[in-house]
């Protein structure tokens, strides 16, 4: 009985490692002015993903307050040319001082978006989220100066994100 005991404790511990992150904490910026924050990004660079699968250019993303919440809408230009839009919300996470968000395009589904790095001036910002399976570089123009890119690609390397899996987002124009 006891080795049985033993060998349910021993299970028990290793699914509980498994469920755990091995990544440690990921810190974001102290606070976010969302009414800076609001208007239209151009998406820099990210780290691949399902969701945005179809999208080959002119990926942008445009948040405008939306009563308690921020309303969302991303769009993307896709290798036909279509122009593919997403519309979701994102509510402020209690206590984060602007910086950590929940976004939903499928209700009841939410995910992390983590502001972790933010130009001064708001004019770039790295995104992620804790399990260091999403990003994103974000800038106010289409093109980002490549020091800044750089440094930014460095920043989330320094988080725990795979800088070599970054896919840079060209941009041929305005979206329409």
């Amino acid at each position: 009985m006891k080795s049985f005991l033993g060998l349910i404790t021993l299970t028990a511990t290793a699914l509980l490692a498994a469920c755990t992150t091995s990544h440690p904490p990921l810190p974001t910026v102290a606070s976010v002015d969302l009414a800076r924050y609001y208007g239209t990004w151009y998406e820099i660079a990210r780290l691949p993903n399902s969701f945005q699968s179809m999208c080959a250019s002119d990926t942008q993303a445009t948040y405008r307050p939306d009563g308690k919440e921020v309303a969302v809408v991303n769009q993307c230009r896709t290798a036909k040319g279509s122009l593919e839009q997403a519309q979701g919300v994102a509510r402020v996470v209690e206590g984060s001082g602007g910086a950590k968000l929940r976004v939903s395009f499928f209700r009841p589904f939410y995910g992390d978006y983590w502001i972790l790095d933010l130009d001064p001036g708001y004019q770039w910002v790295l995104v992620g989220e804790p399990a260091r399976k999403y990003a994103w570089i974000l800038a106010r123009s289409p093109q980002l100066d490549e020091a800044t890119h750089e440094a930014l690609l460095t920043r989330a390397a320094e988080l725990g994100f795979s800088r070599q899996a970054f896919i840079t987002t060209p941009h041929t124009g305005p979206a329409r």
